[in-house]
Formats: C-alpha cells, structure tokens, sequence
C-alpha cells in the first residue's frame, strides 16, 4: 500500500475509534502533504497533477519529526512539560509512517558503502555522496548528523 493511502487508512481508523490525539496529527500529516501538492501544482512541471510521491511525503514526515523535536526541547526548558509530552506523542504518530531508522554502526557503513560506490576521495565528492544517500536512505537517517560525518571522513 502506498504511503498517501496508508495515512488515509490511519485516518479513518482514527476517526471510526474516536482516537482524537492520533486523529488530529493525523489531519496536520494530511494537510502538510495537501499543501505541497498545491505547491508543486503551482510550479508546474512534470506529475503535478499527481502530487508529491512517497520520497516527498518521507521528506515532509522527516521534517515534521524534526520540529516537533525542537518544540519538545524548547518547552521542556520552558518548564511545560504537558505541551513537550504532546509533541513527543505526535512524533511517535508521524514515526509509524517512517521506515526504521538506521543506528550508529549502520549509519556509518552506509557512508562508508556510498563514498566507495560513488569513488569520492575528497570534499569535493561530498555532494554525490550525499546524493547516493539521499537516494537510498530518504527517511531511514537524519541528514544534519550524517552531512558532517561524511565531511569528516572524506576530508
């Protein structure tokens, strides 16, 4: 099942169960996707009429993660730990969509496998790295963590 018929799936289950938590993360998935749909039909272009695919959609729910990391974090310092509690429950919502998520040990070997496929050898070679990870690993590792490690490594 495609990731856009499996959110709609997850929202009407939401809604038949009365799970108004689940159901209103849900709406925010379903709006965020809507909304790229309607930029990319303002662009133009090849399959706007189709919508954001399933990468687009993984880069949308990544991004969502990410901020409701950060609110987490800053509302926690704030002392509101019922609004970070939120937040937290949101992204355990948003990660049901998410393949799984490489570790540490996997991480690495995956650019250690993308800088010996593509034949980096110095910086200059970063951005193809990071295009052959991007490629195969949308979703499954946080880009920020991984820009520096593979700066590291080829530098």
């Amino acid at each position: 099942m495609e990731l856009r018929e499996r959110i709609g799936e997850a929202l009407k289950t939401a809604m038949r169960e009365k799970d108004a938590a689940r159901l209103s993360t849900l709406r925010l998935i379903n709006a965020a996707i809507k909304d790229r749909d309607i930029a990319k039909r303002g662009e133009g272009g090849d399959g706007a009429d189709e919508g954001v695919g399933g990468d687009e959609i993984l880069q949308i729910l990544g991004k969502m993660v990410k901020q409701r990391h950060e609110s987490a974090r800053a509302y926690e310092e704030g002392g509101r730990l019922e609004l970070a509690e939120q937040e937290r429950s949101e992204i355990g919502v948003i990660e049901d969509f998410l393949p799984k998520q490489l570790d540490e040990t996997e991480t690495a070997a995956a650019v250690e496998a993308a800088i010996a496929e593509t034949g980096a050898a110095s910086i200059r070679d970063m951005g193809k790295v990071m295009g052959a990870l991007k490629a195969k690993y949308t979703g499954q590792m946080d880009f920020g963590t991984v820009g520096p490690m593979v700066k590291s490594r080829l530098g």
